[in-house]
């Protein structure tokens, strides 16, 4: 909804991503004859949804004023909508907004950096080689920096741009439905991401593979000279290839012709590789070794991220439907899915528990039984009874047992 100041009359506006996009050149020529030399400013407000509200079709309008500057920094639902400003003078109409910067940081959705952050700390931990000296504590930060804002803000922000369709059934209210952003900013938002987390991956091969003799600038050239090299008997840049392996598993996931998120089963298991196993190998590599087994455990429990993942599917049925994708909820029906959800969550847990104690790790095994319990406790007090109403309480509720989980693992698995 839009206001146009100093006159008596209002200016309704389309948030169909098309229908704005075709306005949001930078300067659009009018006819000078019916514009005068005075600027009008007019405001345009992305409305957002009423979560109180549940029912067959997301609500795609909620008074503006209630949005939470807070949620909007997370990218959760509840946002407030930046303000998107026309000034019309002397023949042309020029788009403003303000707090840009809010507005990227929404499409990277900071509130799902923390599993990737947390990743790679169990990692580390199950890697049995970290130690609290300030050169490891650096390259842990780095590691963070690049699975977090970088490759998963690239990540959520590819995603977006591919939805931006069915965001505009589900969700118009979010940025690039909503045509709070253009065209070139989110596309450079992508590349600047991809290349910056990438960037960093090299550093952290470089930095791995510095040796303690010679100089520094020699050390640099030749430890970048080793880590780049596919010859035989020289050392591989492990962790470039897991940045470069998930940033490409994320553009499938979300764009054509793969687009593995049309399929609930396998898309959802992407998702949740690129949360739990990802990360984690990127971790562990950096201090230590990967191992056949710990690949195993980590992709065993990537299917407790896919249920993580059927978790956000519940909201987007509509749009997901018209657009023909086949989301757990929308091939099973959502009664069902919700039993798949927490069925892959719990089972993954205790399939996990059982290995640790048959690993001969019985107080790990139990820790980890007992981190399960409050999950299901919220599960039932949420999840089950409304998926789309309490999804965010849900997952604020259950999911730091869950990756509380994931650490005592890592911890057994770097025990002796």
């Amino acid at each position: 909804m839009a206001s146009l100041l100093n006159s008596a009359f209002s200016l309704q506006l389309s948030s169909n991503y098309g229908a704005f996009n075709s306005q949001r050149n930078r300067r659009l020529a009018v006819n000078p004859s019916s514009t005068s030399v005075h600027i009008r400013r007019l405001v345009v407000r992305a409305t957002e949804t009423d979560t109180d509200k549940v029912g067959a079709k997301v609500p795609d309008k909620a008074p503006a004023d209630k949005g939470s500057s807070f949620n909007q920094i997370l990218g959760i639902k509840g946002a407030k909508q930046e303000t998107v400003s026309l000034f019309m003078s002397y023949g042309f109409i020029e788009f403003d907004t303000e707090d840009k910067w809010k507005i990227r940081v929404q499409l990277m959705k900071p509130v799902t950096w923390p599993p990737l952050v947390w990743g790679v700390v169990c990692g580390a931990a199950a890697s049995g080689n970290f130690h609290w000296t300030p050169e490891d504590v650096a390259k842990s930060v780095v590691c963070m920096l690049m699975s977090g804002p970088c490759l998963t803000g690239y990540t959520q922000t590819i995603n977006d741009w591919y939805d931006r369709e069915i965001d505009a059934i589900n969700e118009p209210y979010r940025p690039i439905p909503s045509g709070a952003v253009s065209e070139n900013e989110v596309i450079t938002q992508i590349w600047v991401l991809l290349l910056a987390g990438l960037g960093l991956a090299g550093l952290l091969d470089v930095w791995v593979g510095l040796q303690k003799d010679g100089s520094l600038l020699a050390n640099v050239v030749e430890s970048f000279l080793i880590a780049f090299s596919i010859q035989a008997g020289h050392n591989t840049p492990v962790i470039f290839y897991l940045a470069l392996g998930g940033s490409l598993l994320s553009y499938i996931y979300s764009a054509p012709p793969l687009k593995l998120k049309q399929n609930g089963w396998i898309g959802n298991f992407a998702l949740g590789a690129s949360y739990i196993s990802l990360p984690w190998w990127a971790g562990q590599a950096l201090f230590g070794t990967l191992t056949p087994d710990i690949i195993v455990l980590t992709l065993l429990y990537s299917i407790a991220g896919l249920g993580i993942a059927i978790v956000n599917d519940f909201k987007s049925v509509e749009g997901d439907r018209k657009m023909g994708l086949q989301s757990l909820p929308v091939a099973f029906g959502s009664e069902t899915a919700k039993w798949i959800c927490v069925g892959a969550i719990d089972i993954t847990q205790i399939s996990v528990a059982g290995y640790l104690l048959g690993s001969g790790k019985p107080l790990y095994a139990l820790a980890l039984l007992g981190l399960i319990a409050p999950q299901v406790f919220f599960q039932f007090k949420y999840f089950l009874k409304d998926p789309v109403k309490y999804d965010v309480k849900y997952q604020a509720s259950a999911q730091p047992f869950l990756i509380l989980g994931l650490l005592v693992t890592a911890l057994a698995t770097s025990s002796s």
